[in-house]
């Protein structure tokens, strides 16, 4: 049976910036074997596949290398072809069952799209040996933290963020998801900048990384004493997103646009 793959670039209004995700939309559940395949083929950040449960989608996300229990911009790019191809009305609620729990997106009046998703802390501790070193950082590292999934380091400023190279064969090397770096943004509009790396799940450096943002949301609300804020993802495609605290909640808000549509001509579902 083919399949429709439609490819998505998130967090960005303009084709070709953002991270682009490949969607997947199935009639059945299909084995995790063939959706890692598909995942390793498209050689995207994340693969997304999702097929109709209850009240919403069971939804599932894939990087070329491993299944992951939470990302935002294949949520997004998921929501986005949802509406686009008539699966949901416009004014219907995408309504996502995943390994983090449900997972809501709305489409807004101004065409962008809101997603709902956990709150996430990154308690400060000491930083793993080879982290640092491997950041090639240490000298302007303000803060490091532990997340639920990932490393949260600060930086001293933007330009510290901007320059960072790291050696990603060493940064491999430690146990843990990915590693957020971050610092307060200096750029006119925005209140902080990041970059996200994660060379052990496949991705040397994530162009936007929604699920990043559930963390960045959480520690920079804090430091700034904000309700929302305004995010961007220096990463060589760059993303814009918004964030906003609710709780135990973030708002994450973005936009997305379809550059490819074809058939995937071996599969299962």
């Amino acid at each position: 049976m083919t399949q429709i793959i439609t490819q998505v670039d998130a967090f960005t209004a303009k084709p070709f910036g953002g991270n682009p995700a490949a969607v997947c939309i199935m009639t059945q559940p299909a084995e995790e074997k063939w959706m890692q395949n598909v995942a390793a083929e498209m050689n995207l950040a994340e693969t997304a596949f999702l097929f109709r449960q209850d009240d919403g989608f069971n939804l599932r996300w894939f990087t070329p290398a491993v299944e992951v229990d939470l990302c935002g911009h294949a949520t997004l790019a998921s929501s986005h072809v949802l509406w686009e191809a008539g699966h949901l009305a416009e004014t219907e609620t995408a309504r996502f069952y995943t390994k983090s729990g449900l997972l809501t997106a709305t489409r807004q009046a101004d065409g962008w799209i809101e997603m709902n998703f956990p709150a996430l802390s990154a308690n400060e501790t000491i930083p793993p040996e080879g982290l640092l070193e491997a950041l090639n950082a240490a000298n302007t590292v303000r803060f490091v933290g532990l997340s639920r999934h990932d490393y949260l380091v600060e930086l001293e400023d933007e330009s510290a963020v901007l320059a960072l190279k790291p050696d990603i064969t060493a940064l491999k090397k430690v146990e843990t998801r990915g590693v957020i770096v971050t610092s307060r943004a200096s750029r006119a509009g925005f209140d902080c900048v990041s970059r996200f790396f994660a060379p052990a799940a496949g991705i040397d450096e994530d162009p936007v990384t929604g699920s990043a943002h559930c963390v960045l949301a959480t520690y920079w609300c804090g430091k700034l004493g904000k309700a929302s804020l305004q995010a961007y993802q220096a990463s060589a495609r760059g993303g814009v997103l918004g964030l906003r605290l609710e709780g135990d909640r973030v708002m994450l808000k973005g936009q997305a646009v379809t550059v490819l549509r074809g058939e995937l001509l071996t599969g299962q579902a």
